[in-house]
């Protein structure tokens, strides 16, 4: 009997319950979409990794000094003794030196344009071999033989229109040469984005490390031992110095370098989670609507012996209806949102191949989303309608007074505004980010649970005042939605919260990510004596590029700088572990740190800096000693010369030191490249010819960044603009889900009104004047969860700021040109919201609606 009631009331319903069914359709694809994707790149690199893992491999093991020389351009090798030690060990069939290095730079000669990925994804170079579990499969051409010649993966290939017979530049530390595409090679499981060259083993060994030498060693076993026992023998073998792994913990190691993959994952079911949030409101709504329509149905059922059980039960069978209609069609629709992600992927370089890898956790979290959201959502509406008395419905007197509930919900509702109030302002005190941080997570949670309980107390006054001008500039129309959108305070308050949660995360990131700009400029501005800059965007700086940069003309000096990991020991015996920044003494012309104590000249002239939170600390003052440990024995003790303050990204946390210092503890061939180059134009010379000629002696080096400031300040601002833009992307669906709900409920509350829109016709309002009535209240309730969400927002936003002052965000930076964009935004939400609701009341028969009881 209940479900069959259930049944006859959803489908008696169906177009009332139509956006509900979207809201939920969009935010379960959008999690199972997720999870989809996720399966199957981590399934595609599985099997990338496991096919392509040898049993056990051998590296040289890498110390903090030789991964910073790494990145820094260097590659740490071993000696082909290596390779024929690992090859005569029992049980090996057959071990392979390998040379593989990410610190060249393909470039079309062409073009003069850098060859290879450009979504992050590395530029792969290095020997080709007979190795039998090769990624690769050439598919045109022949192997690379000879100093002259080299291959090219055919995505790669593509991308830069090159074939079979162009030239190929490759930049590496050693040199600069020039290849002839000899072979094109197709990935034989699945491309991850990497762009991949190849030369015989001689020349890779001359071209890329300068020395007859690998990189690594790929050994394969005869079956007469398992993995474990081969890395156990080789590893006695080849003695310490090592890193042997088995190809379990190779592909164990490969799949922390596709980390970003997680990252993917998590930041975009937090996305999800938010609409999820925000759909949750629009159900609420759309159930509080059908139980006030079926007020006099509800009084029938109880009156006839209908327990408040059962009505209760009655409203969430309906639920749970939605609830499995909606997974089910976004489970569905997921599969090809995943299918569109692998698309975009593609598009950037990233090519998963296969089936979509369903797992048991994409149907699972489909249906539990999608039903316990819906049903939780459904659960006060529901609670309602088992409330009503059979006589009041009867009456049509509808809900009971809500007098009371009002008073306790401005109680809870202040309280929580408050304590999250008094959260933020805890977090914008903090001393320490970190501690920061955690009230500001607990803040921004507080006071937004807190303005969506008094959402429906304020909605009226806050209506009263923004629809103030309604009744002068629209007269009967504008009246009429000013009181429509106050009679209902707690519809249109939770109609209002769906828009406010989406809008507060877009002004928050705003305020934080102006900050960020605002302050780094500042930065630039006040900190920055350089003229230009130059930068890597692969790998270090060679001795060929500084020396281009160097004999440019109109130019000063030229700065190196380069960073070396190191432990730090203070007087007090404690070790810390970061980078000592060496660089030319004129680095102090160039940067100007903010000197609490000592001198930046003294600094660099034998001595070193620390930060003054570090000073602090550890109780040091100018004169103390610090001791250098960077790795491989080379270590040194050196004067603290300066003490620089907080708040500045070019001193916090770091220790300065000069090049000739570092040169007496650690030799040449052991430091990374230098990372950066400041330059500085000559006294008289003019700025801008001088940038011209800086760019044309690194023409030939296209991977280099050659800025001045203005170009500096314009590249952070454009990068922090599309991290911007990706997080708006992701939360458009969260507003999309709200504008849904703006439509819902006006499209409900017509449907709700209408004997009442009959009567106002019947006494002369006319159809344009009853479709401007419809707009106009749509218009007022969404510029209403604009203001509630600007005003949040904003406090978020600032607070960020503040917690983050002492990490370089110092300037606070309010984007007022976007939250202008944002109201109106939300008054034209609101205009094309009502178009579709109030077309249909406009078309409502006059003598129908008023026969409506």
């Amino acid at each position: 009997m209940l479900l069959k009631t259930s049944l006859r009331s959803f489908f008696a319903h169906k177009g009332r319950m139509a956006l509900s069914l979207i809201a939920v359709v969009l935010s379960v694809a959008f999690v199972s979409g997720t999870l989809v994707f996720s399966n199957t790149a981590t399934s595609t690199f599985n099997k990338l990794f496991a096919s392509t893992a040898s049993d056990v491999s051998v590296q040289p093991k890498t110390g903090k000094l030789d991964a910073s020389v790494d990145q820094g351009g260097k590659v740490p090798t071993l000696a082909p003794s290596v390779v024929a030690t690992v090859a005569a060990q029992p049980g090996v069939r057959t071990a392979l030196g390998s040379v593989l290095v990410q610190n060249a730079t393909l470039v079309n000669p062409a073009t003069n344009k850098a060859v290879g990925p450009t979504s992050g994804a590395p530029t792969m170079t290095g020997a080709w071999d007979d190795d039998p579990r090769s990624p690769l499969k050439i598919t045109s051409g022949q192997a690379p033989h000879g100093p002259g010649q080299i291959l090219l993966d055919a995505d790669t290939a593509k991308k830069a229109k090159l074939g079979l017979g162009s030239p190929l530049r490759v930049i590496t530390t050693t040199g600069d040469y020039t290849f002839t595409v000899t072979g094109i090679a197709t990935f034989t499981t699945t491309n991850p984005g990497a762009a991949m060259a190849f030369m015989d083993v001689p020349t890779a060994q001359q071209d890329l490390l300068g020395a007859t030498a690998f990189t690594s060693v790929n050994a394969y076993g005869d079956g007469s031992r398992s993995d474990d026992q081969l890395k156990s023998e080789i590893g006695a073998a080849v003695g310490g110095g090592y890193d042997v792994q088995t190809a379990a913990e190779q592909q164990a190691a490969s799949d922390k370098n596709v980390g970003f993959l997680d990252f993917m994952k998590y930041a975009m079911l937090g996305f999800a989670g938010i609409s999820l949030l925000v759909g949750g409101f629009l159900i609420i709504n759309t159930f509080s609507m059908l139980v006030a329509q079926r007020t006099r149905e509800i009084g029938l059922l109880r009156a006839i012996g209908g327990s408040r059980r059962q009505v209760n039960q009655s409203v969430l069978a309906e639920a749970l209806i939605l609830g499995v209609l909606g997974s089910t069609f976004g489970l569905l629709a997921g599969l090809g949102l995943a299918e569109l992600m692998i698309t975009l992927m593609k598009a950037v370089g990233m090519n998963l191949q296969g089936a979509l890898v369903i797992g048991w956790n994409v149907p699972v979290a489909a249906y539990a989303i999608g039903i316990v959201v819906t049903l939780l959502a459904a659960w006060i509406p529901a609670r309602r309608a088992g409330k009503i008395s059979p006589m009041a419905a009867l009456r049509d007197h509808g809900t009971p007074s809500e007098a009371r509930a009002n008073r306790v919900r401005a109680g809870i509702g202040l309280g929580l505004t408050a304590l999250g109030g008094g959260t933020l302002g805890l977090a914008a005190t903090a001393k320490r980010a970190a501690t920061g941080g955690e009230y500001l997570g607990l803040g921004v949670v507080l006071t937004l649970v807190g303005f969506v309980v008094l959402g429906p107390l304020l909605a009226t006054g806050v209506i009263r005042v923004l629809g103030a001008g309604l009744p002068a500039l629209f007269g009967p129309s504008g009246k009429l939605a000013q009181r429509n959108a106050m009679r209902n305070p707690r519809r249109t308050g939770a109609t209002a919260a769906a828009l406010m949660i989406g809008l507060a995360l877009v002004t928050g990131a705003s305020v934080v990510t102006s900050s960020m700009v605002s302050s780094f400029t500042s930065q630039l501005d006040t900190s920055v004596g350089a003229d230009y800059v130059v930068s890597s965007q692969q790998g270090g700086l060679s001795p060929a590029m500084v020396q281009a940069a160097r004999s440019a003309p109109g130019l000063a000096h030229i700065t190196e700088q380069k960073l070396l990991p190191a432990d730090i020991t203070a007087p007090d015996g404690q070790t810390t572990e970061a980078s000592v920044a060496a660089a030319d003494p004129t680095f102090a012309d160039d940067i100007h740190l903010p000197v609490a104590a000592g001198s930046p000249a003294a600094a660099f002239s034998g001595g070193i800096s620390v930060d003054q939170t570090y000073a602090e600390k550890h109780h040091i003052a100018i004169g103390d000693k610090l001791t250098i440990d960077y790795g491989k024995g080379h270590t040194q003790s050196l004067p603290v010369e300066l003490i620089t303050t907080e708040g500045n990204q070019y001193s916090d946390h770091s220790f300065f030191t000069s090049l000739a210092t570092v040169n007496q503890a650690v030799p040449a061939a052991d430091q990374p490249l230098p990372q950066l180059l400041l330059g500085k134009a000559a006294p008289g010379a003019d700025v801008a010819k001088s940038l011209d000629s800086l760019q044309q002696s690194l023409a030939a080096y296209p991977q280099l960044m050659v800025k001045d400031q203005a170009g500096y300040k314009k590249l952070i601002e454009s990068s922090v603009d599309g991290l911007l833009n990706i997080v708006y992307g992701l939360l458009g669906l969260a507003i999309v889900v709200a504008i849904l709900g703006v439509v819902n409920t006006l499209a409900l509350s017509v449907v709700e009104r209408t004997r009442e829109i009959g009567l106002l016709r019947a006494i002369g309002l006319s159809r344009r004047q009853l479709r401007r009535m419809v707009r106009l209240e749509s218009v007022v309730i969404a510029v209403f969860g604009a203001v509630l969400g600007t005003g949040l927002g904003l406090a978020w936003g600032v607070t960020s700021q503040r917690v983050l002052r002492t990490q370089g965000l110092d300037v606070l930076a309010i984007p007022y040109g976007t939250i202008v964009a944002v109201l109106i935004g939300a008054a034209l939400v609101g205009l094309l919201a009502a178009l579709l609701p109030a077309f249909r009341a406009g078309r409502m028969n006059v003598l129908a609606a008023i026969a409506t009881g």
